[in-house]
C-alpha cells in the first residue's frame, strides 16, 4: 500500500486539476526534465514530480549540485527513474528523449525587485537552454516557469523559430500559480470550499498583466462586493510581492510555485496521453487579442494545444483591466523578442 502522504498529495493535486484521473493506468512511459533542479523551486518540483505516477523518466538539470538532489528524491518509493545531471557539457544528456522539459532555472525576486528587474540576468538563462531544447528534444512540450514569463515565453519562441523547430502548440508560460491563489484567495473571503473553487486567469504573469475573471469564478456568490472584487484582484496581481516581503529577503514564492509547476505538468502528461477535457490557463501564442501571446484557458491534448479558448463574458471591471495591461505585456514580450533577436 502507498503511503498516506503520497495518496493525499496524488489527491490534491487531482483536485488541483479538476478532479481528474491521477492514475498511470496503462500509460505510455514519459520523460520529465526539470533544468534548475537544485534551486529553491527545482528541489521541491522534483520531489512533486517524483510522486506524479504518470513519470517513468525524472531528469534532473542544473548547473551544480544536482547529483545531490536526485540521489535523494530517488529514494522515495514511486516508479519514476531519476538522474542527475551537472554543467552543460550534460545538459544534451538531460534533455535526450523528453516529453516534457519544465525550466524553473534563474534567479529569484528579492525584495524590491519587479519580475521585470530579473529580465537581463534570465533572459540569457532562457536563451541558452531553449537553444539545447532545440538541438536535444524539438519535440517536447516546453513549461516556462522562469520569469519574467511574459518575456521569457517570446525569447523561447524566438530561439524555436531560428533553429526552425518552433511548434506553437508545444510552448507554454506556466501562469498556474495565478490561478491557485485566485482560487485560494476567493475561496477564503467567500466562505466556499477552497477544493471547489475555480477562477481563470487571463493576460500575462508579473502585476496589472495578471487578470483574474472573478466574474467567471465557480460556484459562484453574492457574498462579494465590488470592492471586495477589486481587493482580491489586487492580491492575486501582488500575490508573488507577498511573499518576497513575507520572506524578508530570503525567498521568493519557491514552494506554492513548485505546486503550480507540478499542476500543470500533470495536466500536459494527461494530455499527450489522449486524456479528454483537460483545460488549464497558460501564457500562449495566441489570436484572441491583437497580442502575440496572452494567457487563457488552453485546451491540452497529444500535440500540447488543442485550442486556444475564448475570454467568454467579462465585466465591466475587467474590461477595464484587459485595456489597462495590454500595453504592458505588450512591451514585456517586445523585450522579449528582442533580446533574443539581438543577442
Amino acid at each position: 500500500m502507498r503511503p498516506s502522504m503520497l495518496r493525499s498529495m496524488e489527491s490534491a493535486l487531482r483536485r488541483a486539476a479538476g478532479a481528474r484521473s491521477f492514475s498511470s493506468g496503462a500509460a505510455p512511459g514519459r520523460k520529465v526534465a526539470i533544468l534548475g533542479a537544485a534551486g529553491g523551486i527545482g528541489q521541491p518540483l522534483s520531489l512533486l514530480m517524483k510522486l506524479n505516477p504518470l513519470v517513468t523518466r525524472l531528469s534532473l538539470y542544473d548547473i551544480a549540485g544536482t547529483p545531490g538532489v536526485a540521489a535523494d528524491v530517488s529514494h522515495i518509493n514511486t516508479a519514476a527513474q531519476v538522474a542527475g545531471f551537472a554543467g552543460e557539457e550534460q545538459l544534451g544528456e538531460a534533455l535526450e528523449g523528453s516529453d516534457i522539459v519544465i525550466i524553473p532555472a534563474g534567479v529569484p525576486r528579492k525584495p524590491g525587485m519587479t519580475r521585470d528587474d530579473l529580465f537581463n540576468i534570465n533572459a540569457g538563462i532562457v536563451k541558452s537552454l531553449s537553444t539545447a531544447i532545440a538541438k536535444y528534444c524539438p519535440h517536447a512540450l516546453v513549461n516556462m516557469i522562469s520569469n519574467p514569463v511574459n518575456s521569457t515565453v517570446p525569447i523561447a519562441a524566438e530561439v524555436f523559430k531560428k533553429a526552425g523547430t518552433y511548434d506553437e502548440k508545444k510552448l507554454f508560460g506556466v501562469t498556474t500559480l495565478d490561478v491557485i491563489r485566485a482560487k485560494t484567495f476567493y475561496a477564503g473571503k467567500a466562505g466556499l470550499p477552497v477544493e471547489d473553487a475555480n477562477v481563470p486567469v487571463v493576460g500575462g504573469h508579473a502585476g496589472i498583466t495578471i487578470l483574474p475573471l472573478f466574474s467567471q469564478a465557480t460556484p459562484s456568490t453574492n457574498a462579494l462586493s465590488h470592492e471586495d472584487i477589486k481587493a482580491l484582484t489586487k492580491r492575486t496581481q501582488d500575490g508573488g510581492t507577498e511573499v518576497v516581503e513575507a520572506k524578508a529577503g530570503k525567498g521568493s514564492a519557491t514552494l506554492s510555485m513548485a505546486y503550480a509547476g507540478a499542476v500543470f505538468a500533470d495536466a500536459c502528461l494527461k494530455g499527450l496521453n489522449g486524456v479528454p477535457d483537460i483545460v488549464e490557463c497558460s501564457f500562449v501564442q495566441s489570436s484572441i487579442t491583437e497580442l502575440p501571446f496572452f494567457a487563457s484557458k488552453v485546451r491540452l491534448g497529444r500535440n500540447g494545444v488543442e485550442e486556444v479558448l475564448g475570454l467568454g463574458s467579462l465585466s465591466d471591471f475587467e474590461k477595464q483591466g484587459l485595456e489597462n495591461l495590454k500595453p504592458e505585456l505588450k512591451s514585456s514580450i517586445e523585450k522579449g523578442i528582442k533580446f533574443a533577436k539581438e543577442n
